[in-house]
């Protein structure tokens, strides 16, 4: 099993956030190929091979920004938009949807959310869902 350590960049090689610069790159689609991310942040082909896979940024700002919540929602007509519309209206973003096929008039949801930008604290978020009328269990699973 890896340990994993958050270690101050001031400490480390220049290199490393380099080959991290260059993954953005290529994540964000600005390049297409790994040696024009190379050549772009200037480190050699093979120190991004070596450090590409072992090597993350750390945003603390963002670290604590992402809820996930489950419930069980009863099957009826406009259930699910219920409840995207009262986490929009309460400026929470939606980044992952997971929802099963409704058994027994029942379905379960789950929801994570990037809460960083919400009006209100996940607990009242929380409240206002469990008093619709089409949820009929809600858990917080986790806040990071």
């Amino acid at each position: 099993m890896s340990k994993f350590f958050v270690v101050s960049s001031d400490i480390l090689p220049d290199v490393l956030e380099k080959v991290i610069e260059a993954r953005n790159l290529l994540q964000s689609g600005k390049v297409k190929r790994i040696s024009e991310a190379v050549k772009a942040v200037g480190v050699s082909r093979g120190t991004y091979y070596k450090y590409k896979d072992a090597v993350f940024s750390f945003n603390q700002e963002e670290s604590r920004r992402k809820a996930v919540i489950t419930m069980v929602i009863s099957e009826e007509a406009g259930s699910l938009s219920q409840v995207l519309n009262l986490v929009a209206q309460r400026k929470g973003n939606i980044l992952a949807i997971n929802q099963t096929i409704p058994i027994n008039g029942i379905h379960t949801l789950s929801l994570t959310l990037d809460i960083h930008n919400m009006e209100v604290s996940i607990e009242a978020l929380l409240s206002e869902l469990d008093a619709l009328s089409v949820i009929d269990k809600l858990d917080l699973i986790a806040v990071e």
